[in-house]
């Protein structure tokens, strides 16, 4: 008895701890003006939370305005599941005729404990002389992202899009709490003024801004946009929360903790079946589901957090009504009862009908799907790529199946990187090959303009042939898909931006590895530019777009051009502080542009100085600018890398230093060739005795080594996969002059003599060999 009396005192004692945890007074204000506030939350001393959940109401406005904390953030909206709406301000950059600045503001939003949502807001930029830069902290760290617009006229803009002509997107870094936006202008506006006066810049709830080309003229009346910020409690897990049971938040009953991804702390959720405040005691509520959703056909009992459907007496089923229902089925009298034999009958007669009626649908469904993915891969210019395959096969084409396998139905995990203004996506990807497996990048293209399909297939067929260490490898395609996909063999996470601008890492790269790494570039753009029949021009060369591993072994990838019509890359916006001057005034690339931004690279590995920087003096904010600006002498020593001036190959520096600002000539005429520049870069390179003869035989076969295909196999012996397999089968068929017309998506080959998956259906009768192999230059689970 007196054990009970014990256990009834702690419970109480624990009640009462919870109780008189960090709870809400019961007449603090639930609203402030038109904003209603909900707990935790809070206007007044002991009504909220902690300090970071303090909202100021200011009634010096009619009706009273709510801010953030003790700051000039105006709060919009607060939502139990996380999200807080607040007003950000518009920065503006505005020029007169003569293209003096003549109004300018760089607005920042301080939040200090809650971070910017990185999914649902969007840095955005309006303007067609306009280029701006987002700067904001990250636990200590700073984060930046920009974008470019550029325009000539308010026609050449569309309604809706902001694809980098009068309006750019870009993402926000994830994590990221105070922020402050810089916008400048190219030219002052001075060749728009007649139509666009002023630039303006902002971070803006995606879903609560649509672009219009009215916004070229006049963005000035729109003083602030939402922004949608992510809100939580503490920094600590829920599991570390909890473990301190006064000051844990989650205080309803049927309430539930949910640890943040995008930053420190945790939310507080009502469980499935509740609704209300879970940081009440009282706060998460039962829902009734059968007065709210009606969701039974028979009698429905309400359950805590469910519900419960059952039928009448002589009925049966569910008694849901997305389910069975209920039905009749109890007979009480000779005349319900039914002949068991006819009752079968009728059931299987029904059950057969039922069956062969939904493989019919089934097939007719799979050769619609068959004949649509024979349309697509026709359009895609299958048909065409077979033809030239049939001499030189150096493209594996791979199913639909296939890379939806890899990719994981595309989950969104998988996504490397998007982007949005070409509507081109990449994702990682595992493919079997054999016992192993094989790491591939899939690129997805936007649409393919008809008109383009044969060079968009020359153009993949040429950089398929490319065999050179120090470019991504095409491994192959699929073209029976709404838009083409490539894939590219797997890449290094870790690029030349992360070696440079990391104190620790840059200290590893001596002047000798510098050289290799700018002459390894060059010589894997020299290959793109000359080593085929349509230069191949990379377009959005950077030193995040140059890996390293381990030994430093380059190896340049994100070919996103692939995918574009010559006339069509105006459309494309590259990295800021790398675009060539050139293609901001006619809007078109040329194997030039890609020396330019070489140059802002070679640039970079020279001095260690990031490509855009506001915290450097004026004038020197761009580094190629500054850079192609220094006379020579000990000017330009002045701004170089101290490690490599200490290592004392000054003249060397000095040599790479002016080739350096030959490339950043802002007349593409001026500038020299990537060929020029690897030959040039390549002579700079200190070598040892037994590299010297290997340095010639390059230097005799230039930069570029092209898959042979002059092998044929005996007898047309051809490994083939099937749709499906896993395992190559040798398989003999008939000799042939040309391509089979009975070719068709869906088979693969692979060509002992290139050592790479092709595709094609083989006619004639096939007789399996009794031989099972991969080659060797096949077979590699090893990732690139």
């Amino acid at each position: 008895m007196i054990s009970q009396s014990i256990l009834v005192a702690i419970i109480l004692l624990l009640a009462t701890e919870i109780k008189s945890a960090i709870l809400p007074k019961a007449d603090c204000p639930t609203s402030c003006g038109n904003l209603t506030i909900p707990f935790p939350f809070g206007t007044t001393s002991d009504c909220y939370l902690d300090d970071s959940f303090l909202i100021t109401c200011n009634h010096s406005y009619n009706p009273p305005k709510p801010f953030l904390n003790l700051g000039n953030t105006q709060v919009l909206e607060i939502s139990l599941d996380g999200l807080m709406q607040v007003a950000s301000p518009v920065a503006s950059d505005c020029y007169d005729d003569s293209g003096a600045q003549i109004n300018g503001t760089t607005p920042e939003l301080i939040s200090s404990k809650f971070p910017i949502s990185s999914t649902r807001n969007k840095f955005t930029a309006v303007g067609c002389d306009t280029y701006a830069l987002i700067k904001g902290s990250k636990e200590w760290k700073q984060m930046s992202a920009g974008c470019v617009s550029w325009c000539d006229s308010i026609d050449s803009a569309v309604n809706g899009t902001c694809s980098g002509i009068g309006c750019c997107q870009t993402s926000i870094p994830k994590g990221v709490k105070d922020y402050f936006v810089d916008i400048r202008s190219f030219r002052n506006h001075t060749r728009v003024n007649n139509f666009n006066r002023c630039g303006y810049a902002f971070v803006v709830e995606a879903e609560a801004f649509e672009f219009s080309t009215s916004d070229i003229k006049d963005l000035r009346n729109r003083k602030s946009v939402p922004v949608v910020l992510d809100w939580s409690v503490g920094n600590l897990t829920c599991e570390e929360a909890w473990r301190n049971r006064s000051s844990y938040a989650c205080k309803a009953l049927h309430s539930e903790c949910s640890d943040l991804t995008n930053g420190f702390g945790y939310r507080c959720n009502c469980l499935t079946g509740f609704q209300g405040n879970p940081y009440l005691i009282d706060g998460c509520q039962d829902i009734d589901e059968c007065t709210t959703l009606k969701p039974c056909e028979g009698t429905c009992t309400n359950l805590p957090g469910n519900y419960s459907c059952s039928c009448p007496n002589e009925f049966e089923g569910d008694g849901m009504k997305n389910g069975t229902g209920c039905y009749f089925t109890s007979c009480h009298s000779a005349s319900r009862k039914t002949n068991t034999s006819t009752l079968f009958c009728i059931v299987f007669g029904f059950m057969v009908s039922a069956v062969g009626g939904c493989w019919i649908f089934w097939r007719r469904k799979e050769k619609k799907v068959i004949k649509l993915r024979q349309n697509l891969f026709n359009r895609n210019g299958g048909r065409l790529l077979l033809n030239m395959l049939s001499s030189e096969r150096t493209v594996a084409i791979f199913t639909a199946e296939d890379l939806k396998r890899a990719t994981d139905n595309y989950d969104e995990n998988n996504i490397l990187r998007s982007e949005e203004n070409l509507n081109n996506t990449y994702y990682k990807g595992i493919l079997p090959d054999g016992e192993n497996q094989l790491q591939v990048t899939v690129m997805k293209c936007g649409a393919l303009d008809g008109s383009y399909v044969e060079h968009f297939i020359s153009k993949l067929v040429t950089l398929s042939r490319i065999q050179h260490k120090n470019v991504v490898k095409l491994i192959g395609c699929c073209l029976e898909t709404q838009v083409p996909l490539l894939v590219y063999e797997s890449i290094n996470n870790k690029t030349l931006h992360d070696y440079i601008h990391d104190d620790d890492s840059a200290r590893s790269l001596s002047w000798d590895i510098r050289m290799r790494i700018a002459a390894k570039t060059a010589g894997a753009l020299a290959c793109l530019h000359s080593e085929s029949a349509v230069p191949i021009i990379h377009g959005n060369l950077n030193s995040s777009t140059i890996t390293l591993d381990h030994d430093f072994t380059v190896k340049v990838h994100d070919f996103t051009l692939t995918c574009l019509e010559l006339s069509d890359v105006r459309l494309y916006v590259g990295a800021p502080g790398y675009l060539d001057p050139d293609y901001l005034t006619t809007g078109r690339l040329s194997v030039k542009s890609d020396v330019y931004s070489f140059g802002v690279v070679l640039a970079e590995l020279l001095t260690g100085k990031k490509v855009i920087s506001l915290e450097r003096p004026s004038g020197e904010e761009h580094l190629s600018k500054y850079f192609v600006s220094l006379p020579g002498g000990d000017d330009l020593l002045s701004i170089l890398d101290h490690r490599l001036v200490a290592e004392g190959n000054i003249e060397q520096l000095t040599q790479v230093a002016k080739l350096a600002q030959r490339c950043l000539s802002n007349s593409s005429a001026q500038r020299p060739t990537m060929e020029e520049v690897a030959t040039a870069l390549q002579l700079q390179m200190p070598m040892s005795l037994d590299q010297t003869q290997v340095h010639s035989n390059q230097m005799q076969n230039r930069f570029c080594q092209f898959r042979t295909t002059n092998n044929r196999l005996d007898e047309s012996e051809v490994l083939v996969i099937m749709a499906g397999s896993d395992t190559p089968t040798f398989v003999a068929t008939p000799q042939r002059a040309g391509p089979s017309s009975d070719m068709s998506p869906g088979k693969r080959y692979v060509s002992e003599s290139s050592g790479t998956k092709s595709a094609g259906k083989l006619s004639g009768k096939n007789q399996p060999i009794n031989r099972r192999k991969i080659p060797s230059e096949v077979g590699s689970s090893k990732s690139p």
